[in-house]
């Protein structure tokens, strides 16, 4: 079982910048992806960024050069700063964990980000 908790989150004007927290803690696979996922009412989660075990990144074309995801693998913890922000960004972000070797996911409880204009 993987738990996951997140931090940051909240308020910011256009073109503000946050920064999201997510550490992990229990049996943390091998090889894994880890990041956060967005959502808006009544609209599927999308991938926002996600980090592999290896180190390589994945970002939503909607996010490219503005959001950045790194880790510190020593706290089990990867970190999103978003830079740029705009309403479209407005969602609620999860923090997921997926374990490639039995294709298990993990959430995070979700934190609000929301920019206003």
């Amino acid at each position: 079982q993987v738990q996951l908790v997140e931090s940051g989150g909240g308020l910011v004007h256009l073109w503000g910048s946050l920064r999201l927290s997510c550490a992990a803690s229990g049996s943390i696979p091998s090889f894994f992806a880890m990041g956060w996922y967005l959502q808006v009412p009544v609209q599927q989660r999308e991938l926002v960024a996600q980090i592999i075990s290896d180190g390589n990144t994945v970002y939503a074309d909607s996010v490219k050069g503005r959001f950045t995801i790194y880790r510190n693998n020593a706290q089990n913890s990867v970190y999103l700063q978003m830079n740029g922000l705009k309403p479209d960004d407005t969602a609620v972000y999860y923090c997921h964990l997926t374990n490639f070797w039995d294709r298990q996911i993990a959430w995070g409880q979700g934190t609000q980000v929301t920019v206003s204009s």
